[in-house]
């Protein structure tokens, strides 16, 4: 997969150095989601409803989750990161919901990264880091990859 600074793939018992998820200064937020429990759709919304604390009018729908994601000033933070642990397990068998979220993530990862800020502010960010098992490293970036290439829009 192409390397986008907000993105990264890593088997779980990898580390990853930390000043690749943290900025230099600023409130951060740290969210973390359980693949194993995104069996549906429902439950990837429930999952970022909860570690995002969504804010009440969150549509709990693929265009809602793109919106919030683009978002979080109800965070009140400056920096975000997003860690999807078992990100391999994420929706099985649901191929078109697979490439929703993900291209959902990278497209915000996408918006934080170039966000203009007035001069001399830090830029805010959202980093999104997908955990998985060594052995499903390879698939899940060529996933990642291949909606990098086309990524579908939510539908509305």
């Amino acid at each position: 997969m192409h390397a986008v600074p907000w993105f990264h793939v890593v088997s779980e018992p990898a580390a990853l150095p930390v000043d690749l998820l943290l900025p230099r200064t600023g409130r951060t937020y740290v969210a973390r989601l359980d693949g194993r429990e995104m069996r549906d759709a429902d439950a990837v919304f429930q999952q970022f409803y909860d570690a995002l604390r969504l804010p009440d009018y969150f549509g709990w729908n693929w265009h809602a989750l793109s919106d919030c994601l683009r978002d979080l000033t109800w965070l009140s933070t400056d920096h975000h990161v997003l860690i999807i642990e078992a990100a391999d397990e994420v929706l099985p068998g649901d191929v078109r919901g697979q490439r929703l979220l993900f291209a959902t993530l990278l497209r915000a990862g996408r918006r934080w990264s170039f966000m203009r800020k007035p001069e001399g502010a830090e830029r805010g960010g959202l980093v999104v880091v997908m955990s998985c098992d060594a052995a499903s490293v390879p698939p899940l970036k060529e996933q990642l990859r291949s909606c990098l290439e086309g990524a579908p829009h939510p539908p509305r």
